[in-house]
């Protein structure tokens, strides 16, 4: 069964995609104004920015993602609201195999996994629909497997 706010998602980025990027925009800001204090979850579920250097800029590029942990790492998916191609934070975080993370008021660098299929990656996946159901609607909207990610923290 579909979820209807992944519905909702899956067609405003793919029919306005401009209005997307700027909400996202105003919610980093929100974000990064209050410490983390506000700006911090959509559709009461949580989330952190990640910062991933753009593969042909060369700038930072600071997205907000769903925040599900596994143990001390985080879990993340190229899902672009189920659209046909993966989204460019994904490209450019896979050219770089690095990024920062943000959440509340702490920041930290990672580094990027991306798994295959497999065990591993099956209890990824289950570990992201738990923690946003939305995951499973969006996987169902595309023809394409969403990638998976586990970010850990450099010492």
């Amino acid at each position: 069964m579909s979820s209807v706010t992944g519905r909702i998602a899956n067609l405003l980025s793919t029919r306005f995609p401009k209005i997307v990027h700027k909400a996202t925009r105003r919610q980093i800001q929100q974000f990064r104004s209050s410490g983390g204090a506000n700006g911090n979850q959509f559709l009461g579920k949580p989330t952190f920015i990640l910062d991933v250097v753009g593969r042909t800029s060369g700038e930072p590029r600071p997205v907000m993602l769903m925040l599900v942990r596994r143990g001390e790492d985080l879990v993340v998916a190229g899902s672009y609201a189920g659209n046909p191609k993966p989204p460019n934070w994904w490209l450019n975080l896979m050219a770089a195999q690095e990024a920062t993370v943000e959440i509340d008021n702490d920041r930290w660098i990672v580094t990027a996994h991306q798994l295959n299929d497999g065990p591993e990656r099956d209890e990824a996946w289950q570990l992201l629909i738990t923690g946003y159901p939305d995951f499973a609607t969006y996987q169902k909207l595309t023809s394409r497997q969403i990638p998976v990610a586990i970010l850990t923290r450099v010492a």
